[in-house]
């Protein structure tokens, strides 16, 4: 292929045309949105299913103290001892956190009635306006929380989203960084086992 002038001005103005897209959703503050929407896609075509087979990764660190995003209420995670638990670590600005989260509602919907099984989804927004104008937004009803004292090291990771399921014996039975779709018959059953 011979590289012609014509050639090198369709491409620069092929990549104008997205860089100017890119940059309108950028500084309209819809980039995230469009993104999580996008991935939101991927999650519904079940590629992405949470993998329930994983075994025990290790116990939980109950000596976590945390508040609750709209009162401020402090609880400690050692509160929900001998319950399910689900931990979600998420943030407004990330796409895949926000794909994942109309799966996680879903969940939420099916099981909040049950006493033995907790949702904690942990905001780590820096910014909790931002964080709050979402979540009006998209009128979420799960728990938000957030964390008060420094995340215990069984719950530590570099990325986000990242998701714990902590069984009724303390144990870290599900421990996944990244978009999963947990709005499933073998998840749902996972929450509810005994």
């Amino acid at each position: 292929m011979k590289i012609t002038k014509e050639f090198i001005i369709k491409e620069l103005k092929s990549w104008g045309i997205f860089v100017a897209i890119i940059g309108a959703l950028y500084f309209t503050g819809l980039l995230t949105d469009v993104a999580g929407t996008v991935q939101r896609f991927v999650v519904a075509t079940g590629i992405v299913n949470a993998d329930t087979d994983q075994g025990v990764s290790g116990k939980a660190d109950y000596n976590w103290v945390l508040k609750e995003f709209e009162t401020g209420k402090q609880v400690k995670l050692s509160d929900f001892k001998g319950k399910m638990i689900f931990l979600n670590v998420w943030a407004s600005w990330c796409p895949p956190c926000i794909a994942e989260m109309p799966s996680i509602q879903s969940l939420y919907n099916q099981l909040k009635n049950k006493e033995d099984v907790v949702f904690i989804l942990l905001n780590v927004d820096e910014d909790k306006t931002k964080a709050s104008k979402f979540l009006k937004r998209k009128e979420y009803t799960f728990p938000i929380y957030q964390k008060v004292t420094s995340t215990p090291s069984i719950f530590y990771s570099n990325s986000i989203p990242s998701t714990y399921v902590i069984n009724k014996d303390g144990e870290v039975i599900y421990n996944h960084q990244g978009l999963a779709n947990y709005d499933s018959e073998s998840f749902i059953n996972m929450l509810t086992s005994d």
